[in-house]
């Protein structure tokens, strides 16, 4: 099991907590030659991906096709809540939804190492009377509403996310999901209460799966709208109605989208109830679990950040929730407060 988990854990803190500096963090050499060996440059344009259920994070990068390409995945220490979308101050919710964040949005000397704050609530969130403020992707293993990637994760994260923007890109792209949204795992939470929401995310994971590109998000009719135009432009109120849509889809888009909404269909109907979790509070990545289990607490908390800050509730970590039936199958891989947000 350690050697497993040294492994996963390689691209975090196989290198040790003695790399980090007080300063904001930098790219290394080793992470600069990993993306001149997938053709991407530093300063190309990145874009974020989260799975709360797999406790993942995902860099993609333009590389030289001039699509995004997977530069790395990283496991998440802890994250909060249930999955669900976040709607009120204080519900430890993780948000779930589409965030840009520009370069006055890091923060190089959060409490929590470094951290990028996600924007939440986002404009279609704030319409709708969500609350809740300092949602973040940050450094150490605790959360009450945000995205925990320890130390090492969360500065080269940064580091990545800081050179793209410094290199032209106006803001980047976050994409935050309750789970890899395949047919499959929207069939086994067809009975939770958030399914027509997710099916309204599952249409920009879609997009962006399907496609490589980043999608245009749009927001009226009180939910998210994905590489539209509309007539008159851009829609102004999230809650009305939207306008009549300009026909500029790409067909070959298009059917790719109706086939993957008929394999929804067809997953759902094959299956006759839903997977029922007892909620405890948010999750953590296997192998931080595996360390969490081996080494207790305050030694792992030691081991992955240097302010030595407590992982939340890991009793609530250890039980890992998700664990019962087989809810995702992973797809083929091609933040500063201490408030209760």
């Amino acid at each position: 099991m350690a050697a497993a988990v040294a492994v996963l854990l390689s691209g975090c803190v196989a290198d040790g907590l003695d790399d980090l500096s007080k300063s904001a963090p930098q790219l290394s050499s080793k992470t600069i030659a990993e993306m001149k060996k997938k053709k991407m440059s530093p300063a190309s344009p990145v874009l974020v991906r989260i799975f709360k259920q797999e406790s993942e994070l995902e860099v993609w990068k333009v590389d030289a096709s001039g699509q995004y390409a997977l530069f790395k995945t990283y496991p998440m220490c802890r994250w909060s809540g249930k999955l669900g979308p976040k709607m009120t101050n204080g519900d430890r919710q993780a948000p779930e939804g589409f965030y840009h964040v520009s370069a006055g949005m890091l923060n190089p000397n959060s409490q929590y190492y470094a951290s990028f704050n996600l924007g939440y609530p986002n404009r279609l969130e704030s319409a709708l009377g969500y609350t809740g403020d300092a949602l973040m992707v940050h450094g150490a293993c605790s959360s009450s509403g945000c995205y925990a990637m320890t130390d090492q994760g969360v500065g080269e994260i940064y580091a990545i996310v800081q050179k793209a923007l410094a290199g032209g890109q106006e803001r980047f792209q976050v994409q935050a999901y309750p789970f890899r949204m395949t047919a499959d795992n929207m069939a086994l939470h067809k009975d939770d209460p958030n399914l027509p929401f997710w099916r309204t995310l599952k249409q920009g994971y879609d997009a962006f799966e399907f496609t490589r590109r980043q999608p245009k998000v749009s927001v009226c009719g009180r939910r998210y709208v994905f590489n539209t135009e509309f007539e008159g432009g851009e829609p102004t109120d999230p809650l009305a109605a939207c306008p009549p849509a300009m026909s500029t889809a790409d067909p070959n888009l298009m059917a790719k989208l109706d086939a993957e909404n008929k394999k929804v269909e067809i997953a759902m109907s094959s299956v006759k109830s839903s997977a029922v979790f007892a909620y405890v509070d948010g999750g953590m990545h296997p192998s931080f679990r595996a360390l969490l289990k081996k080494n207790g607490a305050n030694k792992m908390a030691a081991s992955i950040s240097g302010i030595k800050y407590p992982v939340s509730r890991p009793d609530a970590a250890l039980a890992d929730p998700y664990a019962g039936p087989s809810i995702w199958k992973p797809a083929a891989k091609p933040e500063d407060s201490t408030s209760d947000r």
